[in-house]
């Protein structure tokens, strides 16, 4: 019998990080190690703070900011991938080595689809991961692929958001 899973929170409505975030806490708060990564972030999102003064916790971020996929030039789409990929590989790596209980891949879909992390080395993980590593991917659109090896899929609908109106992303709430 499986021992751990692979999470997919996707779609376009507000929760997906949160969801994500709310299942390293409750893995933290039973005693587990829990490793959070962000792709296509600035790694300055407010969860991230308090989440790095959790026992149990590690959080790894890009060092470097690169704004939106869709406003990059080609020479920072490819500083990007570089880094995504490297973060990526860190992630990995820590996971293995430290016996990481959750690893959170936070936007990971939106990375893996614009190519920012090998999407082969990507794969070959998840289908190998370590038997008692849970995966945690969040982001939109999730490729046939990936739902396919995953264990739970759950799509956030959007009915109604506040930035339709023209209210811009709100600290606590969005940030």
């Amino acid at each position: 019998m499986k021992q751990s899973c692979i999470h997919i929170y996707c779609g376009d409505g507000k929760g997906k990080s949160t969801a994500a975030m709310g299942l390293a806490l409750r893995a933290a708060g039973s005693g587990e190690k829990v490793l959070v990564t962000q792709f296509l972030k600035d790694g300055t999102s407010s969860e991230l703070k308090i989440l790095r003064e959790i026992p149990g916790v590690q959080v790894l971020t890009c060092d470097k900011k690169f704004g939106f996929f869709w406003n990059m030039t080609e020479e920072q789409k490819i500083q990007a991938k570089n880094a995504y990929e490297e973060l990526f590989e860190k992630a990995v790596q820590t996971a293995r080595q430290e016996n990481i209980f959750l690893l959170v891949m936070d936007e990971f879909i939106a990375a893996y689809n614009h190519g920012m992390i090998d999407q082969k080395k990507a794969l070959a993980f998840l289908k190998e991961k370590p038997e008692n590593l849970e995966v945690v991917l969040t982001g939109r659109d999730p490729a046939p692929e990936l739902l396919e090896i995953a264990d739970y899929v759950s799509e956030i609908q959007k009915k109604k958001h506040p930035f339709d109106q023209g209210l811009p992303a709100r600290r606590g709430i969005e940030l």
